[in-house]
């Protein structure tokens, strides 16, 4: 069955260059303050994750999209099409891994040093690597070969899967970890709110009710987590809802699958826009408190 509507695919086509151009040039930035001898930051090497992360699902999802628009052939390799799902799953995985590793390691650093998590504000920094390790790895087990028996058409690759309820029993255990990556995001973005809140109401001269004070660097190092955190659940939220109707039921397939690539794509674009737009001096890397 043909799903293909070219408006979407326009659409989709946009998205993958708006933010394969996004991504690159936020690497771009930090290569050059690599070069120049810039301080390197304990989260400078989680966003760096984050950005090969983003790029990774929009080049599985959107490239492939872009050349089937553009006439090319679809991917009739079962190990082809089973190698992009493999590492836009993978792709994804990570980016919510780094933004839940980011979120943790910023309420270790904006709290108080007489709070029980000031002790980790010195090992905290030199967990980053292993656990950005343990993150790709961790991906890469969760998501194993099973049994194909019905064919999907994704436009670029015509891919098999489960019937109705073993899709779905697959789509809960791949997405029992990201569940967990959801609570630790939540928690530490309610954490942060509340410190910078308590952190507020001890500076009498702070003005407004924003409970993210614009005067200190690791207020609005936190508000940009904040944001980037909420705005990744919302769209990994919408995502997974378009992905669980898309398994369950067949008639809908047609219409949502290529709704279901532009919701993917949506954070992996948005991101690194909103990543720059924290810091409007230079088109570098926002400015994330250091550990």
């Amino acid at each position: 069955m043909d799903c293909s509507d070219w408006t979407v695919d326009m659409i989709i086509s946009t998205q993958t260059v708006a933010g394969i151009l996004g991504n690159f040039s936020l690497l771009c930035g930090y290569i050059v303050l690599h070069f120049i001898g810039s301080r390197i930051r304990s989260t400078d090497l989680i966003l760096k994750h984050l950005i090969v992360a983003n790029s990774l699902v929009l080049l599985c999802k959107g490239v492939p999209q872009t050349m089937a628009v553009s006439g090319w052939k679809q991917i009739h390799s079962d190990f082809g099409c089973k190698l992009l799902f493999f590492l836009h799953r993978v792709g994804t995985g990570v980016s919510i891994g780094s933004i839940c590793l980011l979120s943790v390691f910023q309420v270790i650093t904006i709290s108080p040093h007489n709070s029980r998590w000031a002790a980790l504000k010195i090992t905290a920094p030199k967990c980053v690597v292993l656990s950005l390790f343990l993150c790709w790895i961790l991906q890469m087990l969760a998501i194993s070969d099973k049994n194909i028996t019905k064919k999907i058409d994704f436009g670029y690759c015509s891919a098999v899967h489960h019937d109705g309820t073993r899709e779905a029993l697959c789509a809960v255990l791949l997405l029992f970890p990201d569940v967990l990556y959801l609570g630790l995001m939540l928690w530490a973005g309610s954490s942060m709110v509340l410190i910078l809140y308590r952190h507020k109401q001890q500076v009498q001269h702070i003005q407004g009710t924003d409970p993210f004070p614009r005067s200190f660097p690791e207020s609005r190092a936190s508000k940009t987590i904040f944001l980037l955190g909420s705005t990744f659940v919302y769209f990994y939220t919408l995502f997974s809802i378009f992905q669980l109707v898309v398994a369950l039921f067949d008639h809908l397939r047609c219409s949502l699958v290529n709704k279901t690539v532009i919701i993917a794509a949506c954070f992996p674009t948005v991101s690194p826009f909103l990543l720059t737009s924290r810091d409007s001096s230079v088109h570098s890397p926002p400015p994330v408190f250091s550990l």
